[in-house]
């Protein structure tokens, strides 16, 4: 049966939650221990549905995988990889993405892998098409089949010079994992730099990966024989440090985030104390709360790392309907992330969408009929609705909005939050949040 929660809004949430181990990375981390010769240790585990469905994915190819969850600690030992079916990768990836990742290394493991259909936050166009064309240009054979898609390195894999017309944090990833074992040099043009990337490059690098990165966003692989295991703690997820400061924003609140950590935060940090925010960097977390003045609007613009992530947006959008004034909010990374915003209006926010980009970064989506631009009109008076969560990022912005909100918001398909966002109920009762969870 289908989950409901019920929110009593209007209720400022005061207190301390901790963020562990960064979503983006931890998935990716554990993929990289099938490259490995030896067992691998990866620290700061958060317990959330993406650890539980590459847990399962690894297991079914033949690694070991043991998860102390008290710990917070997985140690993965790939010594006996096996291929799987296509039947097996498909019942355990689920909705998740993450399968595509899995080809460079079983190529290298095992010759070939497999990848069914894949599925995702419906947020934008993430099509896998370029992910096969980067494992082409390594030497790969892609064989498109009904029941999905077989790939394999008959001739082995060789490194290749690449350009990304975009620097997707996906096909970084992509290229890192497939070429740390081909032979000879890769180099990656116009690569992701994030925060994740640099950890999985740590990672990779510590089992004797030999990889640099050029201050012009190139990456250069010199690819070698073999690699061994890795023991290392994760990056704390910066994204959902950034959802809970704007929780404490939109409610009023006053939240301690354990774990969050500055250096990863720089844009976060300059926009929310732009619009009203204050907060207070300590050794093991941030403290986060509303500054007690009226909220300022701004102009604001998502951007790959180093600028104002994607991910961001949605919390912040919230945030923006009880700001006095107009703001605007252009967003560059992913065409429909605006979606969520529907129930945002029908809990009564000012939110007009555009298909003109409203800003002055230069976006790719100018020209292709897309609601990318956002313009805010505020503060709004917001009140409960019903629900229904689109994706990861919009969900957690509808609970904020509804905690923030007059009256009952009665909200379905949180199973989705999960994904990235450890215990989050158990969090929300812990800052005061009166909320109730039962069967539909």
């Amino acid at each position: 049966m289908a989950k409901l929660l019920t929110i009593q809004g209007g209720k400022p949430l005061n207190g301390r939650v901790r963020v562990r181990g960064a979503k983006n990375l931890v998935p990716k981390a554990m993929v990289a221990s099938l490259l490995g010769s030896e067992p691998s240790e990866l620290r700061n585990i958060p317990e959330i549905k993406d650890v539980d469905i590459v847990t399962s994915l690894l297991t079914i190819h033949g690694v070991k995988v043991d998860h102390d969850r008290e710990a917070g600690t997985l140690t993965m030992d790939p010594r006996e990889t096996r291929n799987a079916t296509y039947s097996e990768i498909d019942t355990h990836a689920g909705d998740s993405r993450i399968p595509i990742l899995f080809c460079g290394p079983l190529m290298h493991k095992n010759g070939e892998a497999f990848i069914p259909d894949l599925g995702g936050c419906r947020i934008g166009d993430r099509p896998i098409d370029y992910h096969l064309e980067v494992l082409r240009n390594f030497g790969a054979v892609v064989d498109k089949q009904p029941s999905g898609i077989r790939i394999s390195a008959p001739k082995g894999l060789r490194g290749a010079k690449l350009e990304l017309p975009y620097p997707s944090v996906g096909a970084t990833e992509q290229v890192l994992l497939t070429a740390v074992l081909a032979e000879g040099i890769t180099e990656l043009k116009n690569a992701a730099v994030e925060p994740e990337i640099h950890d999985l490059i740590q990672i990779l690098q510590q089992m004797g990966a030999i990889i640099s990165v050029n201050t012009d966003r190139t990456i250069r692989i010199e690819g070698v024989e073999r690699l061994s295991g890795y023991r290392h703690r994760s990056i704390p997820d910066r994204n959902e440090s950034a959802s809970w400061a704007s929780a404490a924003l939109v409610t009023q609140g006053d939240i301690y985030v354990e774990g969050a950590a500055q250096r990863d935060l720089t844009a976060f940090l300059n926009t929310y104390r732009k619009i009203g925010g204050e907060f207070e960097v300590y050794d093991d977390g941030l403290r986060f709360w509303h500054g007690g003045g009226l909220l300022q609007p701004l102009v604001l613009e998502t951007d790959v790392h180093p600028g104002f992530m994607t991910d961001w947006q949605q919390p912040m959008v919230v945030a923006l309907t009880q700001a006095t004034g107009v703001s605007i909010v252009h967003e560059t990374v992913y065409e429909n992330r605006f979606g969520f915003t529907h129930a945002l209006q029908r809990m009564g926010a000012s939110i007009q969408l555009h298909r003109e980009c409203l800003g002055s970064n230069p976006c790719r989506f100018g020209q292709r009929n897309f609601l990318h631009s956002a313009v805010i009109s505020g503060p709004s008076k917001l009140h409960g609705a019903d629900i229904d969560v689109p994706d990861l990022r919009g969900g957690f912005s509808h609970l904020i909005a509804a905690l923030a909100a007059e009256g009952t918001s009665r909200v379905t398909g949180i199973e989705v939050i999960n994904r990235g966002y450890e215990k989050f109920l158990d969090k929300l009762i812990g800052l005061g949040a009166d909320v109730e969870l039962s069967e539909r």
